[in-house]
Formats: structure tokens, sequence, C-alpha cells
């Protein structure tokens, strides 16, 4: 599919994710693009989905509006996760077959995927379990997405795509305290020991859990390639394929960052997960995406975002 003619519709496409997609749209040449404002549009009610779908007249859809937050954020509020996912991936992709979008790509996560899933994860396992239960309810509410896909695929011939990107992490990172994920919260805390001489920092869990990161901006790219070429029903993972341990990535942040005081483990918080790590051969081989930014220059390139943006309170 040539997305630069297309009308194209890009839920959660002012947020982390969302605007990076919008400015690799851009790159390819489109300019017909829609993004609608929370503050505008709340994709949890219908009358607003309907209005959004008036207005913006898509061809193509891509759906990234999600509650999202870390471990933290879901334990405080489960139910909100739960409700706000699932309404707006139901009313959006509803509301896309109503108005015959020719091209449905639905955004899902890797907190989907159970508990104990063997390393590294494919999407044949994706259904093996229950996930863990810090970020269940956001995940399972994120997981009826591929349901509904699939289900519509079924009876009314809808081309909804799904991917489950993991671990997201770059500039433009939410790094609130009260919702952050781990690379930001990580960044956060060193900068912020150094800036007050405080000789060490704090983080949760025992540090033994492993995780994925991906580059946003790898990310995106393969969210638009979806976009052009992905075909067919099965859920396809979004990831760069390698892991590193919570522990390992706080050293390395710090190395970074030049943080040289203490790392202290609070074993009275939860680890969540013990190891999150993709598979990434069907993303190579129904769409030819392979991430393409080593680590350690993704996480340099994120904090001197930090340093230069939020630090100086842009």
């Amino acid at each position: 599919m040539d997305l630069r003619n297309k009308r194209i519709l890009i839920t959660g496409g002012s947020g982390f994710l969302g605007s990076h997609v919008v400015k690799a749209l851009e790159r390819r040449g489109c300019r017909d693009l829609f993004v609608p404002r929370s503050r505008e549009y709340d994709l949890r009610r219908e009358a607003d989905v309907e209005r959004v779908y008036t207005w913006s007249r898509p061809d193509v859809v891509i759906h990234m509006a999600a509650v999202v937050g870390g471990i933290g954020a879901n334990q405080a509020s489960p139910a909100q996760f739960f409700y706000d996912n699932s309404m707006m991936g139901l009313l959006v992709m509803e509301h896309a077959r109503r108005a015959g979008v020719g091209k449905f790509v639905a955004v899902g996560t890797i907190c989907s995927y159970p508990k104990k899933t063997p390393i590294p994860f494919r999407e044949e396992d994706l259904w093996n379990g229950y996930p863990e239960e810090t970020n269940a309810p956001y995940g399972l509410a994120k997981k009826m997405l591929l349901v509904q896909a699939q289900a519509y695929r079924q009876q009314y011939g809808f081309n909804a795509v799904y991917l489950l990107p993991v671990n997201l992490y770059g500039p433009g990172d939410n790094v609130a305290p009260s919702s952050s994920h781990v690379i930001p919260a990580l960044i956060k805390k060193c900068l912020d020991a150094i800036a007050h001489g405080e000789p060490e920092i704090v983080c949760w869990g025992d540090g033994t859990p492993t995780r994925e990161f991906l580059y946003v901006e790898d990310g995106a790219d393969g969210i638009v390639l979806a976009a052009e070429s992905l075909e067919g029903s099965d859920p396809i993972n979004l990831g760069a394929g390698f892991e590193i341990s919570i522990r390992d990535l706080a050293a390395l942040i710090a190395q970074l960052t030049g943080f040289r005081g203490h790392i202290v483990w609070d074993v009275r918080k939860p680890n969540g997960q013990p190891r999150r790590c993709l598979d990434t051969t069907r993303a190579w081989e129904r769409f030819g995406f392979r991430a393409k930014t080593d680590f350690r220059v993704g996480l340099r390139r994120t904090i001197d975002w930090y340093v230069e943006s939020v630090r100086a309170g842009a």
C-alpha cells in the first residue's frame, strides 16, 4: 500500500510513540494525517469516536491511543487501565469497520504475554497462560484488540493487523515519577542524584528480571512498514531481539549519566514479569522489519534529550 495518497487517522499520535509514527509517515511523504487530541475527542465515548471518523474520513487507521504506565501506575489503577483501553479499542475498530476503512493497524503490548512465557517470546505462546499480575488488566485489554481484529476479519473481511511491540524508549518518553517506565525513571533518578549530591538511588525489586527494549524511532518505522506491507490475522512481535537484566540496565545508565553512587534495591517492591525477550523472526519474514539502533547509542540519545529538554524546562 502506498500511504502517500491515503488519509490516515493516528490515534495516540501526539503521544510518545505516536509522535514518532507521525514523523515517520511525514518522512515518507504522507501529508493527509489526522491526529485526534484527547481534550477534543474522548475515545472512550462513542459520540466522540463517531465525530473523529466524520471529520477524518480515513483510508487507514493506526490505533495507538492507550492509558499506559509502569508497575506502580498499573497497580494503583487496574480498573481504569482495563476499562479505558478496552473501550478505546472496541469503539475505534468498530467505527473503522462501519466507515469502510481499508487498513487498520492495531498496536498491542508485550504485557499481553503470559507471565511464564518461554524465552524468546513466540507469537504462538500468546494464549498459553495469564499475564503477569501487576499489569494483567492492561495487557488483557490490549489483547482483546487481537480477538476483535481476527473476529472482524473472519466475519466482515475487515483488513486489520496486530502488532506486539516490546518496551519502548527514546527521546520524548514520559518521565513523571508516578507513571514512567524503567529507562526514563532510571535516567531521572541518576541525574537528580548528581544534581543534588545524593550518594545513592533506590530501584524497585531485586534487579534480576530481564527486559528487551526497542528504540522508539525503530518502533515507529516498524509500525509504518506494517501499515504499508503486512497482511493477515496473525499477531506480530516488534522488538530488537535481545534482553538485559534490570540490574545491568541500572549500572549502564549510571555509567552513561556519570552517576557514581550506590544503587540500592528495594526488594519490598515487585519485580514484574521475570523475563522478556522476543522472537522477531515473523516481523522480518512478513514485512521486512529489523531494529537498527544500537542500545547504548539509543540510551545516549535519550539521556541527551533529557538533559537538553526536560531539565531545561522545555
